[in-house]
């Protein structure tokens, strides 16, 4: 008797479904996942120890994917934002940007300091908008996520997170 009829599409396919392909998903999603942390922390060092943390959350929970729910990237960078959120638990306060200061690019020592000396100003002023805000512009900015995506992650709607950022981002740019 095949009960495939009788059961909806939607239940079926993540019944049903292939596992994805890790190395692929890793290749993907890994720069995401790590600007995400780099963005929201300012480190490189937490930001690849809590990438690795994210994906191997993600393979111990991959049974327990749905993708009738969110899509595979959404669902990773909810993982990805529970690691932040654990991080900060633990750590009892959150690290500066500053540390993004030590990143070196490439140009005139002028324009370096010039960057630098922007970065900081930046960084004083997003640490002064509320903490919901600093995360929607991480997972913005950072992360490259959509307003869908970080709706999704968030439970705001989509039309709400993006009020919020162009709040945020217009703010930003009043001070500046």
């Amino acid at each position: 008797m095949a009960y495939e009829g009788d059961i909806p599409n939607r239940v079926l396919g993540w019944v049903t479904s292939e596992e994805p392909d890790w190395d692929a998903v890793y290749r993907e999603q890994l720069p995401r996942v790590y600007n995400f942390f780099r963005y929201r922390f300012g480190d490189d060092a937490v930001a690849e120890d809590l990438t690795s943390r994210t994906f191997e959350k993600a393979w111990a929970a991959r049974r327990r994917y749905r993708r009738d729910v969110a899509g595979f990237a959404t669902w990773l960078l909810s993982i990805a934002r529970n690691v932040a959120t654990d991080h900060l638990r633990a750590q009892r306060r959150q690290v500066p940007l500053e540390y993004a200061e030590d990143v070196i690019s490439e140009g005139t020592p002028e324009e370096e300091h010039s960057q630098r000396s922007d970065l900081v100003r930046l960084s004083t002023l997003i640490e002064a908008l509320p903490k919901r805000e600093q995360e929607l512009i991480a997972l913005k900015y950072g992360a490259g996520a959509t307003n869908r995506d970080i709706a999704g992650l968030t439970g705001l709607s989509e039309s709400n997170v993006g009020s919020i950022l162009h709040r945020a981002v217009k703010a930003l740019r009043r001070q500046w």
